[in-house]
């Protein structure tokens, strides 16, 4: 069983996703940036609580010398992620009104965060027999999708947080190169009611965590580079 590391874990999809992981038999470190809110959201899944806010150095760097305390880790799940332009349950804001602060506030969670938890890991993953990492991302990433009249993605009207998904891809698909023994993809839950958007979605936790479960637990044969949802391969 592999050890799991799953970031912004103490509700939504990463909470679900740390449920079936453990359940499945798995060491799961539910990461959190509230550490009482962490402890109880592990107490309840018999998970191990791990503070980690992913935009704070000092923060992640605690969290890794835990980690490699408890033995190691095999697998990271870079969920945490913020979408700071939703200013309401179905007010986002568009090209006209977007500034540079709500994109570097967004940016700072959702790209910098995610670089900055996967380089401090980096040591710890490619200690390990079958290292694997998930990024989570977004339909709205797909430049394909977002170019297409007719699709959902296209009549989005965000800037932000589709950005920096689109970057959050770019980073998989480097990484994944630059280290071929770790196996490393981004997947697209699907438009899941979580806090993230207001619980406006379409679907519950339980389907957009499926796929975020299964890449988790690829083998070392599995792919890698790639960005999936539950039905397959998406354009980029």
């Amino acid at each position: 069983m592999a050890a799991i590391l799953i970031t912004g874990a103490n509700k939504g999809l990463g909470f679900e996703t740390a449920r079936r992981l453990v359940a499945a038999g798995h060491t799961v470190y539910l990461g959190s940036r509230d550490a009482e809110r962490g402890r109880r959201a592990a107490a309840e899944l018999d998970a191990r609580a791990v503070q980690l806010d992913i935009t704070d150095d000092v923060s992640v760097a605690a969290a890794v010398q835990t980690i490699e305390a408890g033995g190691g880790l095999d697998v990271l799940v870079n969920n945490a992620g913020i979408q700071a332009e939703m200013t309401g349950r179905n007010d986002v804001v568009g090209a006209a009104d977007v500034t540079a602060d709500l994109m570097r506030k967004t940016f700072d969670t959702n790209v910098f965060g995610t670089v900055r938890v996967l380089h401090a890991f980096l040591p710890l993953l490619r200690r390990s027999a079958a290292p694997v990492v998930v990024n989570v991302s977004s339909g709205l990433a797909s430049l394909t999708r977002v170019s297409t009249p007719g699709t959902p993605a296209y009549a989005y009207p965000g800037v932000a947080y589709p950005a920096s998904k689109t970057v959050v891809n770019m980073l998989t698909v480097q990484y994944a190169k630059a280290f071929p023994d770790i196996r490393i993809n981004a997947v697209e839950p699907g438009f899941t009611k979580t806090d993230l958007n207001g619980n406006s979605g379409t679907q519950t936790v339980e389907e957009g965590a499926e796929v975020i479960v299964r890449m988790a637990q690829i083998g070392a044969d599995g792919p890698t580079g790639t960005y999936v949802d539950a039905a397959g391969a998406l354009p980029w």
